[in-house]
């Protein structure tokens, strides 16, 4: 069986016995925060008990290592519309140990990718385009930085309000305790 197929099994159930009453809520977050973490597995759940969060109460923006990669991407684009559409006040980038994108390697993933069928041609195209492949696909060195440097880009995008407090944390995925790596506009 496919996972596609397992999953609309699932879904018919679940719809069936209205199990999804439970998370019924609106599009606003409850507690007027947003959070940008990564995409790993390990967060899908632990993230949300570890900061005493029920569903609804955040609007939770993930991508491969919690980043800001580009100013006008889509990560950005989020945050600015929980920002100004759905009462968000305040600012979460929540990184994590043991982050996967601190090992990527450029240069195995387009060997993958071209054992996957991508074109030589078309690595000539991005790069004849001004796309840096080895830049984009780049690891980060650790997770603080990380985290600083992508709660730098969002204070001083031109379009974020300056009254928008945005925090840095980073989460161990073994245990969920957190740590404060940024406190805007705090003391700690």
């Amino acid at each position: 069986m496919r996972m596609l197929d397992e999953i609309l099994a699932y879904n018919q159930q679940f719809v069936e016995k209205k199990q999804y009453e439970y998370f019924l809520t609106d599009k606003y977050p409850n507690k007027q925060v947003a959070i940008l973490t990564c995409m790993d597995a390990r967060l899908s759940t632990l993230l949300n008990a570890a900061m005493g969060l029920a569903n609804g109460d955040a609007k939770i923006i993930k991508n491969a290592g919690a980043l800001v990669s580009h100013p006008f991407g889509s990560i950005m684009r989020s945050l600015l519309v929980a920002v100004y559409d759905l009462n968000v006040s305040e600012v979460f980038v929540v990184g994590h140990d043991d982050c996967g994108a601190e090992a990527l390697n450029a240069e195995a993933m387009m060997a993958k990718m071209k054992d996957r069928g991508i074109s030589e041609d078309t690595f000539q195209t991005l790069a004849g385009a001004g796309i840096d492949l080895n830049a984009w696909l780049a690891p980060f060195e650790n997770v603080e930085e990380a985290v600083r440097e992508t709660v730098a880009r969002i204070k001083s995008h031109p379009l974020m309000p300056k009254d928008i407090p945005v925090h840095g944390l980073a989460i161990r995925p073994d245990s969920g305790a957190l740590r404060v790596i940024v406190c805007d506009a705090c003391e700690i």
